[in-house]
């Protein structure tokens, strides 16, 4: 199953593309491909977060702030050869973190459910 997140929606994202603690507003629409995730995190912001955009501008995010947080599987992960300087290989997951800012929670609790109905619970 795809999810389309689509441009000036509102949503923000952080992956391990990028650098750390920077976030992108979705300035585009892109499908993800759910077939290929192998964990999925619900969890809310609690307290106000430091990011930076593109362009090093500091960016706040506030409290109440929703995240789906999506592990890719290990098919597409990264393979790194030198670790702190050690030879080794160690595979780093791809990730997708969409921040909703509490403005948006119409998309959160629509994306939300889509994903919770391909979920068993037992």
């Amino acid at each position: 199953m795809f999810i389309k997140i689509k441009k000036n929606c509102g949503i923000y994202m952080e992956h391990n593309g990028l650098d750390r603690q920077h976030l992108v507003p979705v300035t585009s629409n892109f499908l993800l491909n759910l077939n290929h995730a192998a964990e999925v995190s619900f969890y809310t912001i609690k307290e106000t977060k430091k990011r930076y955009d593109l362009e090093d501008h500091e960016f706040t995010l506030p409290p109440f702030t929703r995240v789906i947080h999506l592990q890719m599987s290990y098919a597409y992960a990264n393979l790194k050869e030198n670790i702190k300087g050690n030879k080794g290989q160690l595979k780093e997951r791809c990730y997708y973190k969409l921040f909703f800012l509490p403005e948006e929670m119409g998309q959160y609790g629509e994306l939300r459910e889509k994903i919770e109905s391909y979920v068993l619970n037992l």
